[in-house]
């Protein structure tokens, strides 16, 4: 069993900053790609960020310069640094990763239950 949970969602003025954490538990054996993705209201979910195993990242263009998206594989924890928020970031955020369970299996992807951001104007 993995469980990815989620912490650091609030609501913020725009401008401001919060930090997204995620910690993932339980039969992990290895992790691949770890990432973010938000869902707004009446909208579909959507990648934020993402970041492989050895570092390399990708961002929304409509995040870009402002999130950073961090991991410490020693804690199976990944993060995400939101400045300068916006109004139209506000949205429950996901956690996501790709998780191998055990030695010579498949990875599997696995999402959090949401973390929910709201920026004020």
């Amino acid at each position: 069993q993995v469980q990815l949970v989620e912490s650091g969602g609030g609501l913020v003025q725009a401008g401001g900053s919060l930090r997204l954490s995620c910690a993932a538990s339980g039969s992990i054996f290895s992790i691949n790609a770890m990432g973010w993705y938000r869902q707004a209201p009446g909208k579909q979910r959507e990648l934020v960020a993402r970041i492989v195993y050895v570092g390399n990242t990708n961002y929304a263009d409509s995040v870009k310069g402002r999130f950073t998206i961090s991991r410490d594989n020693a804690k199976n924890t990944v993060y995400l640094q939101m400045n300068s928020l916006k109004p139209e970031d506000t949205a429950l955020y996901y956690c996501n990763a790709d998780i191998r369970t055990s030695v010579g299996g498949v990875f599997r992807n696995f999402w959090g239950q949401g973390t929910q951001v709201t920026v004020s104007s």
